[in-house]
């Protein structure tokens, strides 16, 4: 392929996602993929006196979900997540038409500028030299490849090192200059790398004492970082607060302080929302929209790549009847999706079909998994799933047919495990149900979640690794958990050679419609076998109040622009 065909390949994947982005229908429900929920026993919250709030301008942003902690290398949470670019810093990140914008970089790398190697495998990065972290020390290339070192470190349990494993050789010609090599083409690069940066001269001391950064203060308290705010407080269970970074490389924040307050639930936000003590929320209830928008409060949504789906769980300790597609689709079939959407979701979403659904690249030849409770009773019975013990419950060889749903405490999400429960049920499927504060649930394999350790058959929550490219390592075997490598994503420890391949398949096809061909192919076989089961599509829903101006949020880094918002 020649370079003018690739550079035109990416202009044209960024402007499909352009296209998809402004083509945004009415919010959908909201996702908290990676949050930790507060205990709803919290002390109330009293925010730390200010200065005359005529003169400081403070906002507050009112958060349902605590983070488990603010390094990148610990955390999947996107509550956290989301936050790196008001605090941290990043090569990159992508506006509100999801296009990538330089941050740390002059420009960001093509076949053109000479970004890009003709064969696709090697990146050059070229740092702006005006770079410094909050305490003034200058931000070089050296930082870049310590934050490789300490992702790629088994001394560092961190939530994954993908994709920096692909990483042939990465090097620092110089102070400004940082040269990536893959083994093979990577197209996905821009998505996925240098999302964070960390500062060598604070953790490399920590690393050299401790030999690990899995207990660093700075995981909980990063006071040297290099975003438009810093890191000042956190009260756990209460509020988090992050001030101007007045040696901030970029443009100065208007707003003196970004207060997060945690509060236990959706109405605890709806009411701060409505009632000015907030200035932003997101995920608020759809039926909340006319209350909010009612008093003054603008809501948006937002495409950030998000379907909400079921998990089913493949590992040593899976119910045995998971093994059988028959019994994954006959739950497919038994568990009414289009009725939840219809009545728990006011008919504004429908069942996510494909894990891409509202993306090109989701496969259009694909349709949901109709409601069918006799079709999935006929493939128990196919199955040998059947009850002899006229308990209502299906077993076979004297094992019951009695699954476990866990997933986050949330209101919506409790409300379809009810439901759930009760339609399986009348399929002869016994399901147990558990909800976790997502702060438990969210948890690795080495700490102890719920879904990659074992203890529940099927999690439900939504999940999107790579937005706004489509690529995704959570169903790689390499990223399979276990003592031994308790590194990984693949909580559902789902290990299918033809799918794995196909997924490393695509991450390395320049070609936009080669590689596009490969994901509806990669669609198919997950929808076939059930792996996932999409039960709705999920837009970020944001609820912004009228005291803050010149706000856009996008959809895969929401606060890229934040140093630009203002209080009136």
């Amino acid at each position: 392929m020649s370079d003018k065909k690739y550079l035109i390949v990416l202009l044209l994947l960024f402007s499909a996602m352009l296209f998809v982005a402004c083509g945004t229908e009415p919010a959908a429900p909201p996702v908290d993929t990676e949050p930790g929920v507060v205990d709803e026993t919290a002390p109330d919250v009293t925010e730390p006196d200010v200065t005359d709030p005529a003169v400081r301008k403070v906002a507050t942003f009112i958060w349902t979900q605590e983070w488990d902690s603010l390094s990148p290398l610990y955390t999947g949470m996107w509550f956290s997540s989301i936050t790196q670019a008001i605090w941290n810093t990043a090569a990159w990140h992508f506006d509100v038409d999801n296009n990538p914008i330089p941050v740390l970089v002059t420009e960001i790398p093509d076949l053109d500028n000479g970004g890009i190697s003709a064969d696709g495998r090697t990146i050059t990065l070229n740092l702006r030299d005006d770079a410094v972290w909050s305490d003034g020390t200058p931000l070089t290339s050296a930082d870049f490849l310590f934050t490789y070192e300490m992702t790629m470190s088994p001394s560092n349990v961190v939530n994954t090192t993908y994709p920096y494993s692909l990483i042939e050789t990465i090097t620092a010609p110089d102070p400004q200059t940082v040269v990536i090599t893959f083994a093979e083409p990577f197209v996905p690069w821009l998505a996925t790398l240098w999302s964070y940066v960390l500062p060598q001269h604070v953790l490399q001391p920590v690393y050299e004492a401790d030999g690990t950064l899995d207990e660093a203060a700075w995981n909980l308290a990063p006071d040297v970082s290099a975003g438009p705010y810093v890191f000042a407080e956190w009260e756990s269970g209460s509020f988090a607060r992050f001030v101007r970074n007045d040696n901030y490389f970029g443009p100065r924040a208007n707003i003196d302080e970004i207060f997060f307050r945690f509060v236990p639930d959706d109405a605890a936000q709806t009411a701060a929302l409505r009632t000015g003590d907030g200035d932003l929320g997101t995920f608020v209830p759809l039926s909340d929209v006319p209350a909010l928008e009612g008093a003054g409060v603008e809501v948006i949504a937002v495409v950030s790549g998000y379907d909400e789906g079921w998990y089913i769980y493949f590992g040593e300790e899976a119910h045995p009847a998971l093994a059988d597609v028959r019994v994954r689709q006959a739950i497919a079939m038994c568990f009414d999706r289009f009725g939840i959407n219809e009545n728990l979701l006011l008919g504004i979403t429908e069942p996510a079909v494909t894990f891409w659904d509202n993306t090109p690249f989701a496969n259009p030849d694909l349709t949901a998994w109709p409601y069918d409770p006799q079709a999935g009773m006929d493939l128990l019975d196919e199955a040998g799933w059947v009850d002899t013990t006229g308990d209502g419950i299906r077993d076979k060889d004297g094992v019951s047919l009695a699954l476990t749903h866990g997933t986050t405490t949330r209101a919506i999400r409790a409300d379809v495990q009810a439901v759930a429960q009760q339609q399986l049920a009348e399929c002869g499927i016994g399901l147990d149900i558990i909800g976790y504060s997502a702060d438990v649930f969210f948890q690795s394999y080495g700490g102890g979640g719920p879904m990659p350790t074992g203890q529940i058959d099927i999690g439900q929550w939504s999940a999107s690794e790579a937005f706004p490219d489509p690529d995704s390592s959570r169903w790689l075997c390499a990223e399979i958990p276990d003592d031994e490598s308790p590194d990984g994503i693949n909580d559902q420890k789902l290990c299918d050679p033809e799918l794995d391949e196909l997924f490393r398949l695509q991450a390395t096809q320049i070609d936009f419609e080669e590689r596009q061909r490969t994901l509806h192919e990669i669609s198919r076989i997950m929808h076939e076998n059930v792996y996932w089961l999409g039960v709705w599509q999920d837009l970020d829903t944001w609820a912004i109040s009228s005291r803050l101006t010149n706000v856009t949020i996008s959809g895969a880094t929401p606060f890229y622009s934040i140093a630009n918002w203002d209080i009136e």
